[in-house]
């Protein structure tokens, strides 16, 4: 079974901007680039998790989820094969690239691009914040944070992801605005989340959360000297309990930066059902409302 949101990589013709912005302002550490130039970052000892390529317009290229080993790789392929679900297997260039022993990869409904690894390198001690920080960020076995992607129909990506791919359900949000639901892998509340956008997918945004509360104010400091606009104001969510803070990247997509995720048990959770999605804060900025947050492309 799928373990843990292992990496991202986005095209965009601003890539260059993720050197300063993800370094500076989200703290990340800067990696060697890839092959083709991409901007790559680290968020802990896996030698990068975040990969932005240079591309002629602003694009989700791939999702990579980690697995526990060769072993369980090959059984979910084959798997996910018998179901009708094309399998694609990564040549040696892809796997030097990714920097993971195995890959394989295939593609959603909507055509959004999901890679299958194990073995993602890393280099133990070697993590340094980009920026001044307090501590570093929440991932080992809860995986690099969580994305949330829009769907063109929830009921349908709920059994493509659930029944295929076997994500949990750890909660849904549902109000009169909009409908979105919560997956986990691990023990981090949702390493995914499926929100409905008819007629449309794409990558909303990425969450990175770190381990003390000190860094999510001074990234709210740094905010204007980076230029930076918040999407969302401070705010804690109703589902997750995170505080947290959405704001506006060089490539479309949004970043939460929080602290504080709960974390769920599979032996006692219970999935709920709410209507408002935070408790407080998380207000729409006059930027988040003049524009379509994310990458989004009609299907």
């Amino acid at each position: 079974m799928i373990q843990e949101l292992s990496y991202v990589g986005i095209g965009s013709p601003r890539a260059e901007d993720w050197r300063t912005y993800g370094t500076s302002l989200l703290g990340c550490m800067a990696a060697p680039d890839g092959p083709d130039g991409a901007i790559r970052l680290a968020v802990d000892d896996i030698r990068h998790r975040i990969s932005i390529h240079p591309s002629d317009q602003d694009e989700l290229r791939y999702v990579g989820w980690g697995m526990a080993n060769e072993t369980d790789l090959g059984r979910f392929a084959d798997r996910l094969g018998s179901r009708g679900v094309e399998i694609r297997q990564g040549d040696a260039d892809l796997r030097e690239e990714r920097e993971v022993a195995d890959l394989v990869w295939f593609e959603d409904p909507w055509g959004i691009r999901h890679e299958l690894a194990w073995g993602k390198s890393a280099d133990p001690m070697s993590f340094t914040p980009g920026r001044p920080m307090k501590g570093g960020f929440v991932t080992g076995d809860q995986g690099l944070g969580h994305i949330v992607l829009q769907v063109p129909d929830i009921d349908a990506a709920n059994e493509f992801y659930v029944d295929l791919l076997g994500f949990r359900l750890s909660d849904r949000i549902t109000n009169k605005h909009f409908g979105v639901r919560f997956y986990h892998v691990n023990g981090r509340h949702h390493s995914l989340a499926l929100s409905e956008l008819p007629g449309h997918t794409g990558f909303n945004h990425l969450m990175l959360e770190v381990e003390y509360m000190d860094d999510l104010g001074r990234l709210i400091d740094l905010l204007d000297v980076h230029d930076v606009e918040i999407m969302q104001s401070l705010g804690r969510h109703t589902n997750d309990l995170m505080t947290s803070v959405y704001i506006g990247s060089p490539s479309g997509l949004q970043i939460e930066y929080g602290h504080g995720g709960l974390t769920v048990d599979d032996l006692s959770w219970i999935a709920r059902t709410y209507e408002n999605p935070s408790s407080w804060g998380h207000r729409l900025s006059a930027a988040a409302r003049s524009r379509r947050p994310g990458i989004v492309r009609p299907v």
